[in-house]
């Protein structure tokens, strides 16, 4: 189903829900959402394609879409397999259009499509360059590594629309999750756990991107998932802000454990009453049961991490490990961690929490270690309260 953004601007992104897995990694309870538009004008331009999965539906949205017309431009934000999988199928249905992309994406095509014959039926765009269609007039700005090296967005400054990419994009399907922003009333939890888990170690990037958009006026912003945003858009430029200077968004303790027969997350569930009866704001995760994504996005949410884990061959207990790995990979910084460890006769997950910890940057390990010898007892309250003192000052 198509829908109008306005006169001259459609959406024709598809939804869908055959897939649990987003990148074969992430849950997706609501579904997922692969957006693309056309802009109808003197010259017409189809903005971004979808998944593989989607194709029929896709394919029907555009001709529905373009009524009869044949596309000029077909406009490639981002060449990751779940925005560009109709690229080939594009050309060769509508023989005068041209691909506009990036350099770096169009060197990158035969990757994926290497039997695809892009001779003349490219136009490689840069910093401010412009398309006209009309009354409409796309300008470009190169977005690299937000999250892959060819990616750009692009400004329609007629209707003052922004098209971002992946950048502002959520997990969810429209048609459960809402397609603008005026029907949905929750974008920061999904959106949060997309950021961190797709785009979060890119931090950098998505700054030097905020600051080239910071003098443009935008009204719209069309993301390659999740709704399109309009109205007042300053909490989803803030947010956006905040999560890729590495801040800290929500006060709050994130109490996440790894625990092998339940005696750790015993634990750990102590120390967040102990927290909750001080009157901090918990949040907390079984990393042996909960999505591992959402430990991400807690994570990065709050300033301070308390992690109880298991030792487990001489080590720490493998649910632990990944998540301390997942957080290395994505950047985490600018944080305070706490750390409860248990062993039953040689404790060492503490010291390879410690370990992975402090290499990280302006990451703070807060003192005292806990250990905790095989089961929690009442001996073990006074060091616990002396770890939720630490974490609370």
């Amino acid at each position: 189903m198509i829908r109008k953004i306005s006169d001259s601007v459609i959406y024709i992104g598809t939804d869908d829900f055959s897939d649990p897995l987003f990148e074969n990694q992430y849950a997706l309870p609501d579904g997922m959402a692969y957006n693309s538009y056309v802009i109808r004008d003197s010259k017409t331009a189809v903005l971004d394609s979808t998944d593989s999965r989607t194709s029929a539906a896709w394919r029907e949205n555009l001709l529905e879409a373009l009524d009869g017309v044949q596309p000029d431009y077909f406009v490639l934000h981002h060449l990751e397999p779940d925005h560009s999988s109709e690229l080939a199928w594009v050309l060769d249905t509508f023989p005068g259009v041209k691909l506009v992309a990036t350099a770096k994406l169009v060197s990158m095509v035969p990757q994926f499509f290497p039997w695809l014959a892009l001779e003349g039926r490219t136009i490689a765009v840069k910093e401010g360059d412009v398309l006209e269609l009309g009354k409409h007039t796309l300008q470009f700005f190169p977005a690299p590594m937000v999250h892959w090296p060819e990616v750009m967005v692009s400004f329609e400054k007629t209707e003052k629309i922004l098209f971002s990419a992946d950048a502002f994009g959520k997990f969810g399907a429209l048609s459960r999750c809402g397609y603008d922003s005026t029907e949905d009333d929750d974008w920061a939890c999904e959106a949060r756990r997309y950021y961190f888990n797709i785009v979060g170690k890119y931090g950098g990037p998505v700054q030097t991107l905020l600051k080239k958009l910071s003098g443009i006026e935008i009204n719209t912003i069309c993301p390659l998932h999740g709704p399109v945003l309009k109205d007042d858009l300053s909490e989803y430029l803030r947010l956006y802000d905040v999560w890729s200077s590495y801040g800290v968004e929500s006060e709050g303790v994130f109490v996440a454990c790894a625990s092998i027969h339940g005696n750790t997350l015993k634990v750990a569930e102590k120390f967040a009453e102990m927290l909750r009866e001080k009157g901090v704001k918990v949040a907390f995760n079984d990393l042996t049961r909960d999505d591992a994504a959402e430990a991400v996005e807690d994570a990065f949410r709050y300033g301070t991490l308390v992690l109880a884990a298991s030792s487990y061959d001489a080590g720490l207990f493998p649910p632990a490990a990944e998540f301390i790995a997942h957080l290395q990979d994505k950047g985490w910084q600018n944080r305070r961690v706490a750390l409860i460890e248990n062993g039953s006769w040689a404790p060492s997950a503490g010291r390879v929490m410690k370990e992975k910890f402090s290499a990280m940057k302006n990451v703070t390990v807060l003192e005292p270690l806990v250990t905790i010898r095989s089961t929690m007892k009442d001996s073990d309250i006074p060091a616990l309260e002396a770890l939720a003192a630490s974490v609370i000052q």
